[in-house]
């Protein structure tokens, strides 16, 4: 049985039931308090969202506080590949409880990830039958060689990088955008110029005006 996962939450700004729910997907040792502060940049074009961020379902290792999608010492795909898929099955299971919760339709529903949150959501995301969107920043795209075989929709897609980026450089945004149109996916993307391993004004604007128009 997937391991049960939960985090914070802010219901829809206008009040009400929600017409959409955004999961934001924290980065490695991070929690989902971190991404949540991003809830109220985005409800200023989405008030009907209802925004949760769950903890990753475990901690990270040697006392460090935060929490993992799987452990990772470094960018190997083998590595990831392995990451990912050991962390499917309790985020699909989360994903299908909240729609649940909230008496949403899959297609109103959009990920937002970060890092190694990037990773789960490209790769939990097109594993579903339907899905609102993905936005994903300074991540890189996990398992892509099974992903024509295994995808099971194509939502929209923006995926933002720093081109200062030292923890997982630039070229895996293109990487993953090859990776994503290979398996039949397409996919919008930015670099945001001189930033690091952040997410930047820039990334969140685009973030959005992409969300705004994905789930209108």
């Amino acid at each position: 049985m997937a391991m049960l996962i939960d985090g914070p939450r802010q219901g829809p700004t206008r009040g009400g039931k929600p017409d959409s729910l955004v999961v934001f997907l924290h980065g490695y040792g991070s929690n989902g308090a971190d991404l949540m502060s991003l809830a109220p940049y985005f409800a200023r074009s989405l008030p009907g969202a209802q925004f949760v961020g769950p903890n990753a379902p475990e901690p990270v290792a040697m006392g460090v506080s935060g929490f993992q999608w799987f452990p990772i010492s470094r960018l190997d795909p083998r590595e990831t590949e392995l990451g990912v898929r050991r962390s499917e099955p309790a985020l699909q299971r989360f994903l299908d409880r909240e729609l649940e919760r909230y008496g949403l339709p899959p297609e109103r529903l959009a990920l937002v990830g970060f890092s190694q949150g990037t990773m789960m959501a490209l790769h939990v995301g097109l594993r579903r039958e339907r899905l609102g969107a993905i936005v994903g920043y300074s991540g890189m795209l996990a398992a892509g060689a099974a992903l024509e075989a295994e995808a099971k929709c194509t939502p929209p897609i923006l995926l933002v990088h720093g081109d200062r980026d030292e923890v997982i450089p630039v070229g895996a945004l293109f990487a993953a955008g090859q990776g994503l149109a290979a398996a039949g996916q397409s996919c919008l993307w930015r670099v945001s110029y001189g930033l690091p391993h952040s997410i930047g004004p820039d990334g969140l604007e685009y973030g959005e005006y992409f969300l705004s128009k994905a789930l209108r």
